[in-house]
């Protein structure tokens, strides 16, 4: 099994073992004996090429460069070689799957699609009555005389497959959108290839002519770029220009000029440090004529250095003032646009003078609505105001005589709670009083027992002694 084969059986379902008997066959004669299972094996073909391609991982082609095509397909003997299997031998019905992906602009020949000045996605009105033939041959089984000969054999050429060019433009699309002034979004074409074409494609690098029909694709299919064949410009949402301009490309070249700089710089930083070792190495080895021209080199270097920083240095002062001046420009655009929405609507107002007159005639209004309510309230009872002036203060009178007696209730409660709580305070003191006068008692009760007991004592060994002398 060759490794393009083995690399379709790994990552594309269509592909599974059990399928490749059918897949490898020639199965042509099924597109009226059995259209799904036609269809199925040239729907997969179709996806697993796509993909092979995207992988870079199909041959490139004879004459072709040496770095993998990811958006260009190679139909020929090489393509058919890499497919080849021991077991399986060369898929039969490729140049009918290629066939059917190129009627159904799935893939474009590549020359076709550069020199072509109109969009991929444009269909002239001159197409559909073939197209209808076409489908009403198809309907009859007579389809082999109208495609392409009628043969198996593989179609030669290049081809643009339209399913890779789409995912790569998303790509650049997602990579750009943080972009958003003049400055950042103008590259040249050795900048943008530099720039953007490691990331486009995860893990691959797209080739001289893949970022070629790419940029095509983005500026002719697309729109979202322009492209003049030397200098790139991003465009923005509702950007009316058409063309690349004098200063686009000066903002290109002044970018590119810059990064060049940038990596001289890199170099020369490195061949700097790379000296000074060699000339510290010839001091150790006492070789004084190794070390001068180590330094000689070494200082020639850092002249050159300090050279290209100034001019960088340069640059990047121009570049700002570029930046700031497209800008402004932008900046007064929005001024522009806003000053003729401001007058727009200060017309839809009348000016000063309309509002004005608007405020008068609502002061106006607003004068009659008093004067009627005015009225109206004069027909009205006439209500005494020192009548009401005493009921409130009546009701004020009861309010303030009701807190005071909820505030003298309060403080009542309050006092016959304390004097309970000093009541059994002083029962408590008295309780204990009493049991401190009753252990007194006990106290002296035991001392004058225990102390008749010792003179009992003392009494009985004085009469022991005297009985023990005589």
């Amino acid at each position: 099994m060759s490794a393009a084969l083995e690399w379709l059986v790994e990552h594309e379902p269509a592909f599974r073992k059990a399928r490749l008997p059918a897949l490898y066959s020639d199965f042509q004669g099924q597109r009226t004996t059995n259209p799904d299972g036609y269809h199925a094996n040239v729907s997969a073909w179709r996806r697993g090429l796509a993909s092979l391609v995207r992988a870079g991982l199909a041959p490139a082609g004879s004459g072709s460069s040496p770095t993998p095509n990811h958006v260009i397909l190679s139909a020929d003997e090489s393509l058919l070689r890499a497919l080849e299997s021991k077991q399986y031998g060369r898929p039969l019905a490729l140049g009918a799957v290629i066939r059917e992906a190129i009627q159904q602009k799935d893939l474009i020949p590549l020359q076709d699609f550069l020199k072509s000045q109109q969009s991929i996605y444009y269909k002239s009105w001159s197409s559909i009555p073939w197209n209808v033939a076409s489908w009403g041959f198809r309907q009859l089984g007579l389809t082999g005389a109208f495609t392409f000969g009628g043969t198996d054999r593989l179609p030669g050429g290049q081809f643009v497959v339209i399913a890779n060019l789409e995912a790569a433009s998303k790509a650049v699309v997602e990579n750009t959108a943080p972009l958003t002034s003049r400055f950042e979004r103008t590259f040249s074409k050795v900048q943008f290839q530099t720039e953007f074409r490691d990331s486009i494609l995860k893990g691959q690098q797209l080739s001289e002519m893949d970022m070629e029909v790419l940029l095509k694709f983005m500026s002719r299919d697309q729109g979202v770029l322009l492209y003049d064949g030397k200098t790139i410009k991003i465009k923005t949402p509702g950007n009316p220009e058409t063309a690349i301009t004098a200063e686009d490309e000066t903002i290109a070249s002044l970018k590119e000029l810059t990064e060049y700089l940038e990596h001289q710089t890199s170099i020369l930083e490195k061949k700097i440090d790379e000296l000074t070792i060699t000339a510290k190495e010839a001091v150790a080895k006492k070789n004084r004529v190794s070390a001068l021209a180590a330094l000689k080199s070494k200082r020639l270097a850092e002249t050159s250095l300090q050279t290209r920083f100034a001019t960088l240095n340069q640059l990047e002062a121009v570049s700002t003032k570029i930046e700031q001046a497209s800008d402004n420009v932008q900046l007064v655009k929005v001024m522009g646009a806003s000053a003729d929405i401001l007058k727009g609507l200060h017309e839809q107002v009348g000016g000063a003078e309309g509002v004005e007159d608007v405020v008068d005639r609502m002061r106006e209004q607003m004068a009659q609505a008093d004067e009627v309510s005015s009225i109206l309230n004069e027909s009205g009872p006439v209500v005494d105001q020192g009548e009401l002036d005493d009921e409130l203060d009546a009701m004020l009178e009861q309010e303030r005589k009701e807190e005071e007696a909820v505030e003298r209730a309060k403080k009542e409660a309050e006092q016959r709670k304390e004097a309970q709580e000093t009541a059994k305070r002083l029962a408590e003191l008295d309780a204990l009083q009493s049991s401190a006068d009753k252990i007194r008692n006990q106290i002296q009760d035991e001392e004058e027992d225990l102390s008749g007991e010792l003179s009992q004592m003392s009494l009985e060994r004085h009469k022991h002694q005297e009985q023990a002398e005589i």
